[in-house]
């Protein structure tokens, strides 16, 4: 048999403390996931810890170490598809990147541990842990401090219903406000209600507005006959 040719006990015993220390590292990454109710919680986090380690090992004792570089680089490409899964859009809003970057750093930190780089990968869960609980509070007091809209990088939209019948024109006017204003439109949306009414939808090219710009702005959307309504919204962009 082929095993018996190929088996070899201290290769084996190298492979079995490179994932076992996959295994402890991506449980006390993954258990904080886990009490933070993400997505991606404690067993993807090991699993992703454990199959990467598990393929640069491989690499290791079949090709040595070019042959896992390799496998690296499929390795940091391949957790991408992964990653993909666990981000989510709802609405304007994005949810899931930092489980979608942690499940990377989780795949990092097997590969250090598959190239029998215990020391390094331990040494990467501390500060994986450390940027996902430590900076918590840093965040925490960095989103509680007031800005102003124009110090902020967003995407902005206004909204508008007015009269179906008139819905052409507005459509012109509010193209016009938001020419002579500096802030043209990225993209309109014109749709028709069976209410006899339309939603207008316009997305702003700018990403830096003033709220009191934006207030502005609708104030003279709003006094276009025809409109009965308008607001705008922003959401925070990558």
């Amino acid at each position: 048999m082929q095993f018996i040719e190929t088996f070899e006990l201290t290769s084996f015993l190298d492979t079995t403390i490179s994932l076992t220390a996959a295994f402890a590292l991506g449980t006390v990454i993954g258990a904080e996931r886990q009490y933070r109710q993400r997505s991606a919680g404690l067993r993807t986090n090991v699993l992703v810890a454990l199959g990467a380690a598990a393929f640069v090992d491989l690499a290791m004792r079949i090709a040595g170490a070019d042959g896992a570089a390799r496998v690296i680089s499929y390795v940091v490409s391949g957790i991408g598809f992964l990653g993909a899964g666990v981000i989510m859009k709802e609405g304007m809003n994005v949810r899931g990147l930092n489980t979608a970057a942690t499940l990377w750093a989780s795949a990092a930190v097997g590969a250090c541990a598959g190239a029998d780089r215990v020391a390094e990968a331990a040494l990467l869960t501390g500060f994986i842990l450390g940027c996902n609980t430590f900076l918590r509070p840093l965040v925490n007091f960095i989103d509680r401090i007031p800005i102003s809209g124009g110090e902020t990088e967003a995407s902005y939209e206004i909204h508008v219903t007015c009269e179906l019948v008139a819905a052409a024109a507005v459509r012109k006017a509010v193209a016009r406000i938001l020419r002579e204003a500096h802030y043209p439109a990225a993209d309109t949306d014109l749709e028709a209600r069976p209410d006899g009414l339309a939603a207008l939808e316009i997305s702003l090219v700018t990403t830096s507005v003033k709220d009191s710009d934006m207030d502005s702005l609708v104030t003279a959307i709003g006094r276009i006959g025809g409109v009965r309504d308008v607001v705008w919204e922003s959401s925070a962009t990558d």
